[in-house]
């Protein structure tokens, strides 16, 4: 990744100090050709933003040549009036009074923060929701405190000719860390068209991706032209920087993930997955009907809405069946009910949680399929086979740690077609972009038992079959997607 400082003047930052390329805003504004057949991200150090000062036109023409800008013209204007940005100040005053006690119960009159890092560990909350509503490299927050209640007066650019020294130093230690990356390659000789952001966690018992593979996907991405980086949780606010988002965190509506993928597709980034994506494969009641409606060939199927149901599930799918909680992932919220008894007891004690529930017929397999399916065309085949002595393909034990059974894997060619035609078609219901489709392969056919949105994707595994035509292929949806928009 190539970044790109810009200053009002020559001497307002030395060369030394960053490892990045500075030069000032007449020379970017001056020369449109400087960094043809990049995309380097560029940070906008200049005097003064105001409306058609050069540190404005900068901002403005490098959106124009391709260039990832902070601070954008939208933040120069949204700052630039109290009323344009009192909208934020709610949430903005709550965080920082959240901050009082940890500062020793005063805040001082004026408050600077650099890349969405604070003068001290004290100011990380505030800090960084700040940064989340306005993109800019440096701001100055005045601060009014009655002793109760601290509020924000103003909002304002903080210019590098303005800081102190010890401000300067701070400054390009929080530079540092906003434009570090953890899986640089320095042996990387391939000019990066693109910069893909992946979300990860690290201490995820069970990720859809494992590190490794995702290593292995940026050696395949970068000769494509593109660097993959990696990204936390903590990241929500460096996410404009990156040109597009592929989410390998277990996704949810209800945490981090769904607000990514929300901020990905309001910056008009490709994501996988994105918002509606999640939206619909989260939920089974959702999925069920959806697949219904399409003439998708589901289990035979009772949605539980209360105690008068459970009669219902237990005369049309006799038993065993299974129960499950519609938002449910990696078999949890997944039972199975020999009994009524079971049924009643099970379902009760869920209803608490959630107002429906679904019961659907047991289909006991060796193995379950799961056919990759991206933009509407089939990726990859498997088997999952059951856990050891258990009726699923993950047995979460009451010790805490999961029991997942093995793998068998297939190329495509080998993929019974009716299984692949009954996948992608189902996937088709969903979406464009990546999806995990399990399906059970009976003496009475083919059956779908779910859609998944965030599908595991690992090196050696899902990709045996297809090897890194998968990964290829994975780069290149991102690719014609930017490319379709121009950018």
């Amino acid at each position: 990744m190539t970044w790109v400082v810009l200053t009002g003047r020559q001497n307002h930052l030395d060369q030394a100090a960053t490892p990045h390329k500075v030069i000032t805003n007449r020379d970017y504004l001056a020369h449109p050709a400087l960094f043809r057949g990049q995309r380097p991200k560029v940070i906008n150090l200049s005097n003064s933003y105001a409306y058609q000062s050069r540190g404005y036109y900068a901002s403005l023409l490098a959106s124009s040549r391709g260039h990832r800008v902070i601070p954008t013209v939208e933040t120069m204007i949204d700052l630039s009036e109290r009323k344009l940005y009192e909208h934020a100040l709610p949430e903005l005053e709550l965080a920082l009074n959240k901050c009082r006690k940890d500062l020793g119960g005063s805040f001082p009159a004026k408050a600077h923060v650099f890349f969405g890092i604070g003068p001290s560990k004290a100011w990380d909350r505030f800090a960084k929701l700040l940064f989340d509503w306005f993109r800019a490299p440096a701001l100055e927050v005045s601060i009014l405190d009655s002793g109760e209640w601290a509020s924000i007066r103003k909002i304002g650019f903080c210019p590098l000719g303005r800081m102190s020294e010890e401000d300067k130093k701070r400054f390009l230690d929080a530079m540092d860390v906003y434009t570090a990356r953890e899986w640089r390659d320095s042996k990387a000789r391939t000019p990066a068209r693109y910069t893909f952001a992946t979300l990860v966690d690290p201490h995820e018992e069970l990720p859809p991706s494992e590190i490794a593979s995702l290593r292995h996907w940026a050696r395949i991405a970068e000769k494509m032209g593109v660097e993959v980086e990696p990204i936390t949780k903590k990241d929500l606010a460096r996410l404009a920087n990156y040109d597009a988002l592929f989410i390998r965190e277990t996704t949810t509506i209800s945490n981090h993930t769904y607000r990514f993928a929300r901020r990905a597709q309001q910056e008009g980034m490709p994501v996988i997955d994105d918002p509606l994506s999640m939206i619909r494969c989260t939920n089974k009641v959702y999925l069920n009907e959806l697949m219904t409606a399409n003439k998708v060939p589901v289990p035979p199927t009772v949605m539980i809405a209360g105690p008068a149901d459970f009669e219902l599930a237990a005369e049309t799918l006799g038993f065993p069946l299974v129960l499950k909680i519609p938002d449910s992932s990696f078999s949890r919220g997944v039972k199975k009910c020999s009994t009524f008894a079971e049924l009643k007891t099970l379902a009760s004690e869920w209803m608490e949680e959630s107002d429906l529930l679904i019961a659907q017929k047991f289909i006991p397999t060796d193995y379950d399929w799961r056919i990759g399916v991206l933009g509407g065309q089939p990726l990859f085949a498997i088997h999952y086979l059951m856990a050891k002595k258990h009726w699923q393909i993950v047995h979460h034990k009451a010790s805490g740690k999961p029991d997942q059974g093995g793998i068998k894997t297939f190329t495509l060619k080998e993929t019974p077609p009716h299984v692949v035609e009954t996948a992608v078609k189902a996937a088709r219901c969903i979406g464009d972009g990546l999806y995990g489709v399990d399906l059970k392969e009976t003496k009475d056919g083919i059956f779908v038992i779910e859609v998944n949105d965030n599908p595991n994707l690992d090196h050696g595994c899902e990709d045996t079959g297809e090897k890194d035509e998968v990964w290829v292929r994975l780069t290149q949806w991102f690719l014609d997607r930017l490319e379709r928009q121009g950018r």
